[in-house]
């Protein structure tokens, strides 16, 4: 597999480097052509032959190197594109990128339906997140997380948006859901966290507290109007009892 996959990666740089050869061969016999019109006396095949073919074995590894370097250079820029926008422990986005996804699909969205034109804001927090922190060290802190983001992913759409927001919080974008359809889910994301067992090293089990709580975007496209509501309904879950949502207005 590996090595089909590299050939399917090397061909179109040999094709590129090819054409790039050949052409520098036809420049340089349309150059001696030119040059026999004017000296008129020097065999034109020969020369036409020597000059294409010692260009097109110069040009080529050059091509093909420089086909090479630009790949690598796209690559790069891929990788540094990803990082800038992703969190590095989490693979999720990064508040910024998350804020800017979401104004944008909000933008382009048109409203559907007067029950939820543009979705559901949520804030996921993990409540005793610093605690275990201290307690067990960060490395099983960011375990847990990487844990709860797997369990977010399987629980959302494909096309929905994750991001970690800040040390302890997710923010999950939801567009075009209802209020009732994102109850669903969040129910589906609390029951899936209260099955799973966490652990931190020799089998100790990690008590998890996880709050939930979102917006209807509505008319609003403000990001940090939508976190603030969604964190609110959050923070204000643990006196409410169950999964908290809380209208917002423009």
């Amino acid at each position: 597999m590996t090595l089909q996959f590299r050939h399917a990666a090397i061909v179109p740089h040999i094709k590129m480097a090819a054409l790039g050869a050949l052409a520098c061969a036809v420049g340089a016999s349309a150059a001696v052509c030119v040059t026999s019109l004017l000296v008129p006396d020097r065999p034109l095949w020969a020369e036409l032959t020597a000059v294409a073919s010692i260009t097109a074995a110069f040009s080529f590894p050059l091509q093909f190197a420089l086909c090479l370097r630009n790949e690598a250079l796209r690559e790069t820029q891929k990788e540094l594109q990803h990082a800038l926008r992703h969190d590095p422990v989490t693979g999720t986005l990064r508040a910024n990128a998350f804020a800017t996804s979401v104004e944008h699909a909000i933008d382009r969205r048109r409203p559907t339906t007067a029950e939820s034109p543009d979705g559901v804001m949520l804030v996921l927090r993990v409540g005793n997140f610093d605690e275990i922190g201290r307690r067990y060290g960060p490395q099983w802190a960011d375990t847990l997380l990487q844990s709860i983001v797997r369990i977010v992913h399987s629980c959302v759409r494909y096309g929905d948006l994750v991001a970690r927001l800040a040390t302890d919080e997710l923010g999950i974008y939801l567009p075009g859901t209802t209020t009732e359809d994102a109850r669903d889910i969040c129910e589906r994301i609390r029951a899936r966290i209260d099955e799973t067992t966490f652990t931190a090293g020799q089998e100790r089990h990690i008590s998890v507290t996880v709050r939930l709580g979102g917006t209807r975007v509505g008319d609003q496209a403000d990001f940090q109007a939508l976190r603030e509501a969604a964190n609110h309904a959050a923070l204000a879950e643990e006196e409410a009892g169950p999964l908290l949502f809380r209208e917002l207005f423009s």
